[in-house]
């Protein structure tokens, strides 16, 4: 018997990722919802929908991630990061529903020196982390049985994300100054979505929360260098401090999250960035128009 899968966020990197894999699992109907469908910001509704098209496992990837606009929309992110997530986990737990919600490294401060473990001290520092912390409270209390993954540094052939901005901007200027302190590994949203789909697919549904992003241990300077090198770029890059490129929200200094525990618990293999990086690009280029 088929699984229906509710898909939240479908417009996201990875919503539109998750629907690029969909094919791939026959035994599993998908319906992917987007704002127009399903507004984070209107619990009457979206307890409409999902009253009316039950779903037996809900990926909720929406979110508010403007992380600087967070800082002067608090309310917005927290009803979309916080209150929304609460309405879905309570209506999860009634109706028996797995639900998955992914969450972020900014629910840290930044200031460890080893990759983060599921269950260190939560400290985030802006208001996009503190309302993703909240929804990750909120849900976990009114649905003991959640799976939660933090990811970082998201990236993909959609939407916008670092690698699309260096690229193009790589090839409109001479040079770039880009923050060299900041210390984390990117997650390409396709190894994220297999993930997850492998999870459904297999029913070894084991609750809790997770990290994952890929392997790795750099800046975001040196993610620059690793794009240019991979795209043959010529652009030259210069590394600066964090201090030296002031954001209205701050950003952790260290976010790389031990992978571990979803390594272990699923069997899971985790891709050097750099892999997945190639992947990227090579999508990024079939997506080209002739």
């Amino acid at each position: 018997m088929s699984k229906r899968i509710l898909v939240t966020g479908a417009n996201g990197q990875l919503g539109q990722e998750l629907q690029v894999l969909a094919s791939s699992y026959p035994d599993l109907v998908f319906d992917f919802v987007t704002r127009k469908s399903f507004d984070l910001e209107q619990d009457e509704l979206m307890l409409a929908y999902l009253d009316q098209t039950p779903p037996d496992y809900i990926i909720n990837c929406a979110a508010y991630t403007a992380v600087d606009k967070a800082e002067s929309e608090p309310e917005q992110a927290k009803q979309i990061n916080q209150l929304a997530v609460a309405t879905l986990a309570k209506w999860s737990a009634q109706h028996q529903v797995k639900l998955l919600h992914i969450s972020t490294d900014y629910v840290f401060d930044g200031k460890s020196e080893i990759p983060y473990l599921e269950n260190d001290n939560t400290n985030p520092q802006s208001v996009y982390g503190r309302t993703k912390h909240a929804g990750e409270e909120a849900a976990i209390a009114a649905c003991p049985e959640i799976i939660i993954i933090r990811t970082a540094w998201v990236y993909s052939a959609f939407g916008s994300n670092f690698v699309k901005t260096m690229l193009r901007l790589m090839q409109e200027r001479d040079s770039l100054n880009i923050v060299n302190d900041q210390i984390g590994s990117p997650t390409y949203a396709r190894d994220l979505a297999e993930v997850i789909l492998k999870i459904i697919a297999t029913e070894h549904w084991q609750n809790g929360i997770y990290h994952y992003s890929n392997s790795g241990r750099i800046s975001w300077f040196e993610f620059a260098q690793a794009i240019k090198e991979l795209a043959g770029l010529t652009c030259d890059l210069n590394g600066i401090p964090t201090k030296a490129y002031p954001t209205p929200a701050q950003r952790p200094a260290y976010s790389l999250l031990n992978t571990d525990k979803i390594m272990n618990t699923y069997g899971f293999a985790i891709p050097d960035y750099k892999a997945s990086l190639k992947g990227c690009l090579a999508q990024l280029n079939a997506l080209l128009p002739d």
